[in-house]
């Protein structure tokens, strides 16, 4: 079997074959697996090679520090983390989200509400420019503009090859204690409190994120880490971790099982392709239970339109609804009612965040010592006689414009430029592309989320 490739040996094949492209060729990353949600042509061009910019490169257990590849995926990172008693300080909730990806696009987990996103715990990195320089992003110096400006740029400035990111300290378990509201202002200002004072009911609160279920049922998990605990929970077999939000009072998991406990059934989004049934459980490998496997088989529905053809067999018509969205936690029940008044999904994802400094991230204008709630519904939505095709996509658009909120952009995006440059700050995008992107080797940010629905 060949040997990988080092890190450099990497680099430098990437480089190559970035220099060989003509000029307008569309230019990806050859990642073996995506955690985005736009199925459009560019996605299924060739892709610029990654062999070998997946390693862990070192791991400085004294310093807290970690320096890996940029194409790493967080379920490697965390293995050889956790093995030194760390994990990195965000970690999140889908396995084969890469690092890289994850700074460049966002990320955001149950440690979010006082750690951040992941891009505020880089060091720095080594980006890979349009013009095919390799240089090197950090806090401070020549390219630090660029750190701050790759967060939310989506591999449209470049891309990060080499990361030296800040781990924290772990304890072997978690203990879960899931809280029951029945009445949204309720929970929003228990959420506040906890984020505030980072302890519920005396205990120290290391991971907090939320279900709900409908109007009147909703819960928060607050999570602590332990170094003993009476029994463990598994979730990668029969049973189901949602569920058990509903089921149980207290839980507790080994410290991997809980920073994974949502990819077994990509959060809930497993049950469209009957896994929660427990007879295809039991036939379905464990080893096959994961975000990526459920992500192509929508990928494969997508390309070749089953669903769409059953809905117009059936006389139906259906809207693809994938979003995380993220509103002041004061406005955060009003957008709840509103939404759950217009838009049949549920389960819904709460994970509450706020920065972890004063900052400034400029394509992701999150206010510094704001809380915010992240809001994620993924589903399809029927769609009444009359109502456009992306009738709820853009409700949810003008639903959080209009509550001083933003939206992720790793789904469909229906906004027109002007409107978009509006919330992701095109005037320092433009600076940032001009810079390091002279010449448009990598596409527009706008072009490259909105795709299709792109709008003067």
């Amino acid at each position: 079997m060949r040997d990988l490739p080092t890190h450099d040996e990497a680099v430098e094949r990437l480089r190559g074959a970035l220099s060989d492209l003509p000029p307008d060729a569309p230019l990806r990353l050859a990642k073996p697996s995506s955690n985005l949600f736009r199925f459009g042509a560019r996605d299924r061009a060739p892709g610029l090679p990654t062999e070998g910019l997946d390693q862990v490169l070192s791991i400085d257990a004294e310093a807290r520090t970690a320096e890996v590849g940029g194409l790493i995926t967080y379920d490697r990172l965390v293995e050889a983390t956790l093995a030194h008693g760390l994990m990195p300080h965000v970690v999140p909730q889908l396995k084969t989200i890469t690092l890289g990806g994850a700074v460049a696009g966002l990320g955001i987990e149950s440690t979010s509400f006082f750690a951040g996103l992941p891009h505020e715990w880089v060091r720095e990195m080594d980006v890979l420019t349009g013009s095919g320089e390799l240089v090197t992003a950090a806090r401070d110096g020549e390219h630090a503009e660029l750190l701050r400006g790759l967060p939310n740029s989506y591999g449209t400035l470049g891309y990060a090859l080499r990361l030296v990111i800040d781990l924290q300290p772990v304890k072997p378990f978690v203990t879960v204690r899931h809280l029951r509201f029945d009445d949204a202002a309720a929970c929003f200002a228990a959420m506040a409190e906890i984020c505030a004072s980072r302890v519920h009911d005396g205990r120290t609160v290391d991971f907090l994120d939320g279900v709900v279920f409908g109007p009147t049922e909703m819960y928060l998990s607050v999570g602590t880490f332990a170094d003993e605990v009476p029994y463990t929970s598994d979730y990668t077999g029969m049973g189901v971790y949602y569920k058990s939000v509903r089921e149980r009072r207290v839980d507790h998991l080994r410290v991997a099982d809980y920073l994974w406990r949502w990819d077994t059934d990509w959060f809930w989004c497993s049950a469209a392709f009957g896994v929660q049934n427990p007879v295809v459980r039991a036939l379905w490998p464990r080893q096959l239970r994961r975000s990526d496997v459920y992500r192509k088989l929508v990928a494969l529905d997508q390309r070749h339109g089953f669903t769409a053809r059953l809905d117009s067999m059936r006389g139906k018509r259906s809207e693809f609804v994938v979003q995380d969205v993220e509103v002041p936690i004061e406005r955060a029940a009003e957008f709840l009612a509103e939404f759950c008044a217009e838009v049949p999904i549920r389960p819904i994802w709460l994970c509450p965040l706020a920065l972890a400094d004063s900052s400034a991230w400029p394509l992701y204008p999150l206010a510094p010592g704001e809380t915010y709630v992240n809001f994620g519904f993924w589903a399809t939505a029927p769609l009444a006689e009359g109502q456009p095709a992306d009738h709820h996509n853009r409700y949810v658009e003008r639903l959080v414009d209009s509550l001083g909120g933003h939206k992720s952009l790793y789904s469909t995006v229906h906004y027109e430029r002007s409107e978009f440059w509006r919330h992701y700050n095109g005037e320092a995008y433009g600076r940032l592309k001009e810079r390091y992107d002279p010449r448009g080797r990598f596409p527009d940010l706008y072009e490259k989320v909105a795709g299709d629905h792109a709008t003067v």
